[in-house]
């Protein structure tokens, strides 16, 4: 199989499951490190040429982070694309297991690790609430239906925006500062909130630096993405 990837994160899945079959990957396909191929644009802006050049026989992407108009064009030119859908934890794994087999490999062992991790989760009590910004200028934060708020619910972790009817709703620092949740978690993707870059918005909160990786990529990093989260959660909440 010859694949190009649209997705950093099932980029890392392919390159770990069927090592050679990738042949193209955006150049916010970060992991693994040493990942050699030809660059092809970013997600929301591929490059249908360079693709198309690459002869895959199959391009990867998913509905949220790759646009329609881009994956229609590729479609159009010929092209074999496979799309997924990624909104909690359970289909993440479906849809691994989908990508991993259309890629002509056998389930590989850290999807059956990862499984584990994810049913093997003590229950947290009690339950804590947050806010999850994902950017500013301007405040950004996680809404309804999203792989993120799913992956820290199943942590004792329930945001605030859940039932908003936007999945990623613009919201005031105002606003968000008198919803005066438990926690408020900064992700280091997309924006990349740091410990000098997102806390002091929040005078008087506890702040939960964590890795964007782990928060929202679904890969072989869902494997270690219980440890990694409870650890930073836990430190903000001390």
């Amino acid at each position: 199989m010859r694949v190009v990837s649209l997705v950093p994160s099932l980029t890392e899945a392919i390159a770990h499951s069927a090592p050679g079959a990738l042949v193209g990957a955006t150049d916010w396909c970060t992991h693994p490190a040493d990942l050699d191929v030809p660059r092809i644009g970013g997600t929301k802006n591929p490059k249908l040429d360079p693709i198309s050049a690459l002869a895959p026989d199959l391009v990867i992407a998913n509905e949220e982070e790759n646009r329609p108009p881009d994956l229609e064009a590729l479609r159009a030119a010929g092209l074999e694309v496979l799309v997924t859908e990624v909104r909690d934890v359970p289909q993440a794994f479906r849809e691994l297991a989908r990508v991993v087999e259309a890629c002509g490999a056998v389930r590989p062992r850290w999807l059956d690790e990862a499984e584990e991790a994810w049913s093997a989760l003590p229950a947290r009590e009690p339950r804590v609430t947050a806010v999850v910004p994902i950017w500013r200028r301007p405040w950004m934060v996680l809404g309804r239906d999203t792989f993120a708020g799913d992956v820290l619910s199943r942590l004792g972790v329930d945001h605030l925006y859940t039932d908003h009817e936007d999945r990623y709703p613009k919201v005031p620092l105002e606003e968000l500062r008198a919803a005066a949740p438990d926690v408020v978690v900064l992700p280091d993707e997309p924006y990349r909130f740091t410990s000098d870059d997102g806390p002091e918005a929040f005078p008087g909160l506890p702040c939960a630096l964590v890795s964007g990786r782990h928060l929202t990529w679904y890969g072989p990093s869902l494997a270690e993405a219980p440890r990694a989260l409870g650890e930073a959660l836990r430190a903000a909440l001390r």
